[in-house]
């Protein structure tokens, strides 16, 4: 039996220190047992065979943009069984020019209104048996609070509130996905929002579910 096959697509916009970001997980995948290949940008898209052969990609590439065949090759392997996980603007501020892409992840980054804040991250009740989140339940960071524009297909896993006050322009309280999952076809996707600092990643419920996260995605 071959070992499985992880592809980490890592690069774009520098402040989410992609290179550093993921080499704190790669050898946690080496552990699982995982042939860790390591792409500087999306054009490894292009190959539908790699892709095919690919048990998890894990993308950490803000912005910047994929080509069409890129995104389609992606979105056909995720389909096919191809797992596909991610953090924070590695995922879901990634290709802002491709509809297509979007619809693969469920959701956008739109804001993280106040930049650094004090926010509280809760387990979904209903949801507190799931592989990725079993045995959390509420924690706080102080740092990007990610506002996602999001569908009804995701799996909700966690979310986190925006409270309203006088001075925001949103009149209510508003919660949030702050963790999700997303079955594509035979594919899995795994979506956390957290994650701007490389601190932010070492939070030890943090660190429990991405972990998670990426070998509840792999095929």
């Amino acid at each position: 039996m071959r070992s499985r096959r992880a592809l980490v697509v890592r690069g774009g916009w520098e402040g989410h220190s992609p290179v550093e970001a993921t080499e704190r997980f790669i050898p946690f995948l080496e552990e699982e047992g995982f042939t860790v290949a390591v792409h500087e940008g999306p054009a490894v898209y292009a190959d539908k065979e790699v892709l095919a052969g690919t048990d998890l990609v894990l993308q950490c590439f803000t912005q910047g943009e994929a080509t069409d065949e890129q995104v389609t090759n992606l979105a056909d392997a995720v389909r096919a069984g191809t797992g596909l996980a991610g953090w924070h603007g590695g995922i879901v501020d990634s290709f802002r020019g491709s509809p297509d892409y979007l619809h693969l992840t469920g959701g956008q980054w739109a804001a993280h209104p106040g930049g650094f804040v004090d926010y509280e991250v809760e387990v979904v009740p209903e949801r507190a048996e799931h592989p990725v989140v079993a045995g959390l339940d509420r924690w706080k960071h102080h740092t990007e609070q990610y506002w996602c524009l999001t569908d009804g297909l995701n799996d909700v896993l966690a979310t986190s509130r925006f409270e309203a006050t006088l001075e925001t322009p949103w009149r209510e309280d508003l919660v949030v996905p702050a963790v999700w999952t997303r079955q594509w076809g035979a594919g899995r996707v795994f979506v956390s929002t957290i994650g701007h600092k490389l601190e932010d990643l070492d939070v030890p419920e943090v660190r429990t579910l991405t972990e998670r996260g990426l070998l509840w995605a792999a095929r």
